[in-house]
């Protein structure tokens, strides 16, 4: 019997060094609430084709804010940490730590900056399937560009020469412009003063004596600096971002931002607003109950995912003489169950707990279960393709840290109210009662309604 192919392990790592210059602790600046580290995890963990997420940091509070938002953290030497370390430098280490902790080779190796604030899942997702589904060698994000380029040779850069292709051989892209009739206009040559020194301003990507309309001149395409993707083995072998055959993932021109300054953060803080609010996760809140405004109905998802231990339970666990383990659940939490299973959306109940009694409570609520599940990010991102449901539309409910994978992943991720400090803070929505004492009833509350009361059980 023939199996399917194995899916390529993508890594997609993360540099965030603690020793910023232009801004003091940047990868810890929030930008629209969030830490610019945990908002790159976020979308790394979001993206399908991504299998695992490590940030790369010499600094504690970067650590542990990438370990909150739900990333695999890989402490660099103080080697790869200084201001003349390359960023290939520290992804090459992530990649041999990650590797060697896991012991799995990894087929496509991913660089995301988390100093691009803007950066989405599905531009994560573009350059890791243009290596791993499309045969490319390495990809990068780009976006449209139209602007006319300029140097001044008053900064001490060589006057434009003909380009070159990286074999030596001439492109011809600074030859002069003609003027129709075959005769060189020469007006590409820099001007020069009495000793033959290049000065004033020279065009770089066009001749500044020929002027043609934006429809007349070929597409430019400016690196956004947010995602790169490289197959592992050719990355290992040359040691840079580019080689071989390089896929050009288009993304948002508007969603471009490179943060370097102080000035550049305090933009991004007053694009958040506008940019965020497609994002499932906008606005994130910290913990604490959530105002009925914010609160999730029926026209907002199409499934309900339910971790067990926890939620469903008061995360206690009674253990008898002969080992055997018990826990209490709530009944209005099975009839709110019930009532979201006959109003027809999807629902799952997904657990890392290998005892019998998650399947057997499942079971009597006719649900179905995935449990004893080590990867509950990995187990819901099938589900999520199998059932053709679309992540953002997906209601997600748990208590602990090994939920924030799956948080990152969804639309609705919504926390109980005795969840961790941190689940509860990454969470979208908080249930004002505890797991195991009727919050998943209450949630049903949310998503249905007065008809909640209405529906037969």
């Amino acid at each position: 019997m023939s199996h399917p192919p194995a899916a390529p392990r993508v890594l997609a790592v993360i540099p965030a060094r603690g020793g910023s210059k232009g801004v003091p602790a940047k990868n810890l600046a929030p930008v629209g609430g969030v830490p610019l580290v945990a908002r790159a995890v976020r979308e790394c963990r979001a993206a399908r084709h991504v299998t695992d997420v490590v940030v790369s940091t010499d600094d504690p509070a970067i650590a542990a804010a990438a370990r909150q938002a739900g990333a695999e953290v890989v402490l660099r030497p103080a080697a790869l940490a200084g201001d003349t370390a390359t960023s290939e430098a520290a992804v090459l280490h992530a990649l041999n730590a990650h590797e060697a902790l896991h012991g799995a080779p990894v087929d496509v190796v991913l660089l995301v900056q988390c100093t691009s604030p803007f950066l989405l899942r599905e531009d994560v997702d573009g350059v890791a399937a243009a290596v791993a589904g499309r045969g490319a060698d390495t990809a990068v994000t780009v976006a449209p560009f139209h602007g006319f380029l300029w140097r001044d040779a008053a900064d001490g850069a060589p006057a434009a020469g003909p380009a070159h292709d990286g074999g030596g051989a001439a492109t011809g892209a600074a030859e002069p412009a003609h003027d129709g009739g075959g005769a060189a206009t020469g007006a590409a040559e820099p001007a020069h003063d009495g000793g033959g020194a290049a000065t004033g301003g020279h065009g770089v990507n066009h001749d500044k004596s020929f002027r043609p309309r934006r429809q007349d001149r070929p597409q430019d395409f400016l690196e956004t600096g947010a995602a790169y993707a490289m197959d592992a083995a050719g990355f290992r072998a040359h040691r840079h971002r580019f080689f071989g055959r390089t896929e050009l993932v288009r993304t948002d021109p508007a969603r471009v931002l490179e943060i370097d300054d102080p000035h550049e953060l305090a933009r991004a803080r007053a694009l958040a607003p506008l940019l965020d609010t497609a994002l499932p996760h906008a606005p994130l809140r910290p913990g604490g109950g959530t105002p009925a405004r914010a609160l999730p109905t029926a026209d907002d998802i199409d499934a309900v995912v339910l971790d067990f231990d926890g939620t469903q339970t008061d995360d206690r666990v009674l253990i008898d003489s002969a080992g055997q383990e018990f826990v209490a659940v709530h009944r209005g939490d099975g009839l709110g169950i019930a009532a979201l299973r006959r109003s027809g959306l999807k629902l799952l109940v997904l657990s890392t707990e290998q005892n019998p009694v998650v399947a057997a409570r499942a079971n009597k609520l006719r649900l179905p279960v995935l449990h004893g599940v080590d990867r509950k990010d990995l187990a819901l991102k099938q589900w999520c393709e199998e059932q053709g449901i679309a992540p953002e539309r997906v209601l997600y409910v748990g208590n602990d840290v090994n939920d924030l994978p799956c948080f990152a992943l969804v639309g609705w991720p919504v926390a109980v109210a005795s969840a961790h400090d941190v689940v509860r803070g990454a969470a979208r929505a908080v249930t004002t009662l505890r797991g195991g004492d009727g919050a998943i009833r209450e949630i049903a509350g949310w998503i249905l309604g007065p008809s909640l009361d209405s529906l037969p059980t």
